[in-house]
């Protein structure tokens, strides 16, 4: 008995793993490998959303948003940054893919999880 509770916790815990690494592996293979080709500081990027917009919520709205119409004026991103990095092409995704894209991004660059509290 004790072997098959094991055995099914083992099986659960790698299931959920997997799920974990596909959403990164989806994350890196959708967005941040052409971040890293054209070396987009993503934290600089996360910072600007986050001085922006300060939730969760709002910062995902304004990315799907900018990635659905990606404009300047949909941008957080001054002026000069599109000078010296292209404007991005307009995002050929379904939105239950976006959602989790833009979810994943914001979790891998979450300040909240730098954050050290002192006593």
């Amino acid at each position: 008995m004790v072997k098959i509770i094991l055995i099914s916790m083992l099986v659960y815990v790698g299931l959920f793993a997997e799920d974990t690494l596909t959403k990164e592996e989806a994350l890196e293979k959708n967005c941040l490998a052409c971040h890293k080709k054209e070396q987009i500081p993503n934290t600089l990027v996360y910072r600007r959303y986050l001085v922006k917009y300060s939730t969760h919520d709002t910062m995902k709205q304004a990315i799907v948003k900018y990635l659905k119409n990606p404009q300047q004026e949909h941008s957080v991103m001054p002026p000069p940054f599109f000078l010296k990095f292209a404007m991005k092409k307009t995002w050929e995704m379904d939105d239950k893919t976006l959602d989790e894209n833009t979810e994943a991004f914001l979790e891998k660059f979450d300040m909240k999880k730098k954050l050290i509290l002192s006593k």
